[in-house]
């Protein structure tokens, strides 16, 4: 078995929940609540969202098996379409990570003073918190993906169980008052608009089953065999029956309509069990699940750059790796210190990244739709044959996604094409012309 190949199956597995499951199943269920209007359209949304996301799931595994490579996301588009195409969507996905990551990294502090102290802080216990986590994760990192990926496997266990242990707060037969509400449009269902509100549940649901793509990024380092995609598939399915059994949880632990723009509807379940001291509880949960967010992207995203960089689109400084432990060092530093200059900047970096839905529903439109791309330069027709079915169901749900997100806010969808096409400009002044 070659070094490299280091992650199994479980890791796989764990390492695609974790992608997908972030922050935003304890939040943003009550905002899509608010828009659905009726708990069958909220309902149906999930459902839908859920199909589309094992629909995904299948692609990328197939893609994975036929294009395994680390930095597979950004190689997809290398190798199917115009490198500038890999280029600009990894670019402004490397920066729109980092600027996530140096987000919730300061949420999760916001988490840790509330478990502590009751409130906030001040900005000061914030940044210092935050960039402790990024630097405790950095040294695991360089400690080697073995370790990396089995503190990984730990903490995406204990996050599962903590939404199975969510999902359970259904057996302690007690409904919770949630204590506020954020402002916030609800709508009603007039008996013409189901579709408008399905179409606008779809796009929070679309981006909260998101994240299971980028697990191609490990496609060289993963044991051979169909590892990769019996990973992929079953990290998504786990994912899927989670958020349906935590949102089925929301329903009949809180209510419909008294769930619709509540504030930490998480802890609310945490409360039916422990009462008062589930909000503790939750800070807690909250606090772990941002510590595994932290380290599986700067587990993810050094490895794009070093792909880039193999094809001189960065520089060749973050293609080298450290001989013993074969951590990319170079592209790990940068990347954590991008992270804590954003920490700096503070959580208002936010306001600028509206354009990050349009630009991953782009990319998982036109990274989907590689499967085609390499099925007919192989030539072959090995793969089972309802997945190009798949994909093209899949391409087409997001190609809807991307025109909803434009609709809702058409300035952020500019702002992703302009960004596009300056960083297309950027590629074939510097990069393509220092190649000829």
């Amino acid at each position: 078995m070659s070094k490299s190949h280091q992650l199994g199956f479980f890791s796989v597995s764990m390492i695609t929940l974790s992608l997908i499951i972030g922050l935003g199943i304890f939040k943003m269920p009550a905002g899509m609540a608010a828009n659905a209007g009726t708990e069958k359209i909220f309902f149906t949304a999930w459902v839908i969202g859920g199909l589309t996301a094992l629909c995904g799931a299948l692609t990328y595994a197939e893609i994975g098996k036929r294009l395994p490579s680390m930095g597979g996301y950004y190689q997809v588009f290398n190798h199917c379409y115009h490198p500038v195409v890999g280029f600009t969507v990894n670019i402004l996905i490397l920066l729109v990570n980092a600027a996530n990551l140096g987000i919730v990294a300061l949420i999760g502090a916001d988490y840790l003073s509330d478990m502590l102290y009751g409130g906030p802080s001040g900005r000061f216990f914030n940044v210092l918190v935050a960039v402790f986590a990024v630097g405790v994760f950095y040294a695991v990192n360089l400690l080697g993906l073995k370790t990396s990926s089995q503190a990984q496997n730990a903490m995406t266990v204990i996050k599962g169980a903590l939404i199975v242990l969510l999902i359970s707060s259904l057996l302690a037969g007690t409904r919770v008052v949630p204590h506020g509400y954020e402002d916030g449009i609800i709508r009603s269902f007039d008996g013409k608009n189901g579709l408008l509100l399905l179409l606008l549940s779809l796009i929070s649901v679309s981006f909260t089953y998101g994240g299971y793509q980028q697990a191609l990024n490990f496609g060289a380092e993963v044991k051979p065999g169909a590892t990769l995609q019996r990973g992929i598939i079953v990290g998504t399915l786990m994912a899927i029956l989670l958020y349906l059994g935590i949102n089925y949880a929301y329903v009949q632990v809180i209510g419909f309509e008294q769930m619709r723009n509540a504030t930490a509807i998480g802890a609310l379940l945490f409360e039916a069990w422990f009462g008062p001291v589930g909000a503790k509880v939750f800070d807690a949960a909250m606090f772990l699940s941002v510590m595994a967010y932290v380290n599986i992207i700067l587990l993810s995203n050094p490895r794009v750059m070093y792909a880039m960089s193999q094809d001189k689109a960065l520089p060749a400084a973050f293609s080298k790796r450290n001989p013993k432990t074969g951590v990319l060092t170079h592209s790990l530093t940068a990347y954590a210190a991008l992270t804590i200059i954003i920490v700096l900047i503070g959580k208002d970096i936010d306001k600028i990244l509206g354009f990050s839905m349009f630009l991953d529903s782009v990319g998982m439109c036109t990274s989907a739709a590689t499967l085609f791309i390499l099925r007919k330069r192989a030539a072959d027709t090995n793969g089972p044959w309802i997945t190009p079915w798949l994909a093209a169901f899949f391409v087409l749900s997001y190609s809807m996604v991307a025109v909803a997100v434009t609709i809702q806010s058409p300035i952020a969808a500019v702002i992703g094409v302009v960004l596009m096409v300056v960083l297309a400009g950027v590629y074939f002044f510097f990069v393509h012309r220092k190649e000829d």
